[in-house]
């Protein structure tokens, strides 16, 4: 399952009408990318944080993260790949900075490259908190190999988010962009989160 998944879409989404690709939207604000940037790509990087190779990691709380990826006019970056990578429940990375101390059955990092309209979807873990921070998902956008964005998704409500010094540093608006909830449901919470960036 190696290698960013295709979100296949086959004509331009319904909802981008002529009044919405004219309008001006503001950036997702940036945010630091922090040391557990994976230094080499998993052999498995696919949109399914929770099953690495024919492991399947069972801690934790599942979690669906989606949104759509636009430029500031509304219309989809097609070709853009997102990026994420997270914690275990534990709160270790799969990097070597973090001592090598991760769950071997979660994926931790994954890639996937949205269509013409601009959907992007992972399966992942409810960001778990580790010494420090608050929980939260860091996320890259790439476009012909150029980065586009990096930031960080926080949970709504999650009482860490006031101590935490990143969260903290971000005014309201920042906060509203980059602060989502994660609604229970059957198959997991599900968290949306759009992304608009400098394209």
């Amino acid at each position: 399952m190696g290698g960013a998944s295709v979100i296949a879409a086959t004509a331009a989404p319904a909802w981008l009408t002529p009044a919405l690709a004219q309008r001006s939207l503001r950036p997702t604000p940036s945010q630091s990318e922090g040391p557990f940037y994976p230094v080499a790509l998993p052999a498995d990087n696919d949109f399914d944080l929770l099953r690495n190779g024919l492991a399947t990691y069972g801690k934790g709380q599942p979690a669906w993260v989606e949104g759509v990826l636009t430029d500031t006019r509304g219309v989809p970056v097609s070709g853009a790949v997102v990026q994420i990578w997270q914690c275990d429940q534990a709160g270790h990375y799969h990097h070597p900075g973090d001592g090598g101390k991760a769950d071997p059955a979660f994926q931790g990092f994954g890639q996937v490259t949205v269509g013409r309209d601009g959907r992007y979807r992972f399966r992942t873990l409810r960001p778990a908190p580790y010494s420090g921070r608050t929980p939260h998902i860091h996320v890259k956008v790439q476009l012909d190999g150029q980065d586009l964005l990096t930031t960080q998704l926080y949970v709504a409500g999650d009482p860490g988010n006031e101590r935490d010094f990143l969260w903290r540093r971000l005014n309201a608006e920042g906060r509203a962009a980059l602060t989502v909830p994660f609604v229970p449901g059957a198959d997991g919470a599900r968290a949306t989160f759009p992304i608009v960036v400098l394209a």
